[in-house]
């Protein structure tokens, strides 16, 4: 190799080294971006959960607070479902959609503060106020499927026994003797009044923008549908309606009430969480919340929720011993949400 061959392949080597040099450099620009970008990632999402945090009251307590514990209690009895990785992930997926419902109100109210209040702005802010419903919905349904999720069998025997004591008879079984067309109708409808108490009282609430007291009724009726559901998954009752099949001498024939709350059962009814009946729970959590926010409404309520309460035990879905249960935890739901609304922040400022 002469000399001119030999400072070409110096210059070959040199720039071999380099160009290694600069893939090197390269290599950990890019690994040095990457990581930053992790760590940004990792830095956005903590930044947004607890912008997403702040942005709940004290009803998202309640509610997350449910929703991590029936999730514990599902990874904890796992053996006894059929399906516990699609009840967790629906749960985590609904907890989920909680905090970023009540994250994006939090910054569409503060643009609106800005900009004013656009249709973006009305739109969230009314979803913000208004999802409560679905998400007791959502729980209920969910109880059709933990309802054996700690305690094998049903418990009905001991309501059973318990009406009878205090009756001397099966309340829905000896009812039967007054049905007629009309007085089903009658209680058909007042069965279904269930599923407007917390919509009148709420709607009124909201027509005026009295948030404190809005937020105050949506909380009661969310401790005491707790305080029913978690006692549903540790006491499985299944109803008259399952238990006495067979026994009644006919169905009870209406009119057009009588079909739509056969209708809503037919697609909505849960086999179990009986007791405390979820109806009279909530029913007796929006009557406290009428007494203290708009007493007035109070009245108009108080003889219908009584008919209710007979109503359930009528149309055969609940036993006597339901009905009371039910008014105790709505009971506690009040008097328990008092107490959590007067926390400080119990009314997202978002939310307001």
């Amino acid at each position: 190799m002469n000399d001119a061959q030999r400072q070409s392949y110096r210059g070959n080597e040199a720039v071999l080294a380099w160009r290694a040099e600069v893939v090197a450099a390269g290599g950990a620009e890019r690994a040095a971006s990457f990581e930053a970008g992790e760590q940004g990632i990792s830095a956005w999402i903590t930044r947004e959960a607890a912008a997403a945090w702040a942005a709940c009251g004290a009803f998202e307590c309640v509610a997350l607070g449910y929703l991590a514990a029936s999730s514990a209690l599902i990874a904890v009895f796992a053996e006894n479902l059929a399906h516990p990785v699609k009840l967790f992930g629906a749960q985590a997926l609904v907890a989920g959609m909680i905090l970023a419902l009540c994250r994006v109100e939090a910054r569409a109210a503060e643009r609106a503060e800005r900009q004013g209040h656009t249709f973006l702005a009305k739109f969230w802010h009314f979803w913000r106020h208004w999802y409560p419903h679905l998400f007791f919905l959502f729980c209920f349904e969910e109880l059709g499927k933990l309802v054996h999720l700690v305690t094998p069998g049903w418990k009905d025997a001991k309501l059973i026994a318990f009406d009878q004591w205090l009756t001397g008879v099966n309340p829905s079984l000896w009812l039967e003797r007054f049905a007629h067309p009309a007085l089903n109708e009658f209680m058909q409808f007042a069965y279904f009044t269930y599923f407007v108490y917390l919509l009148i009282l709420g709607g009124i609430l909201y027509y005026r923008r009295d948030w404190g007291s809005y937020w105050g009724v949506m909380t009661y009726s969310a401790v005491g549908y707790v305080f029913g559901y978690v006692i549903a998954i540790f006491f499985p009752v299944q109803s008259p309606w399952f238990t006495f099949a067979g026994m009644w001498h006919s169905n009870l024939t209406g009119g057009t009430f009588t079909a739509l709350v056969n209708l809503i059962e037919k697609c909505g009814r849960v086999h179990g969480a009986a007791f405390p009946s979820q109806h009279v729970a909530g029913a007796v959590a929006a009557l406290w919340g009428a007494r203290r926010h708009r007493r007035w409404l109070f009245w108009i309520f108080l003889p219908c929720i009584l008919c209710m309460c007979v109503s359930t035990v009528y149309v055969r879905n609940h036993y006597l011993a339901d009905v009371f249960g039910g008014m105790v935890t709505g009971t506690l739901g009040y008097v328990i949400g008092r107490w959590v609304m007067d926390t400080p922040k119990a009314v997202a400022a978002a939310a307001r």
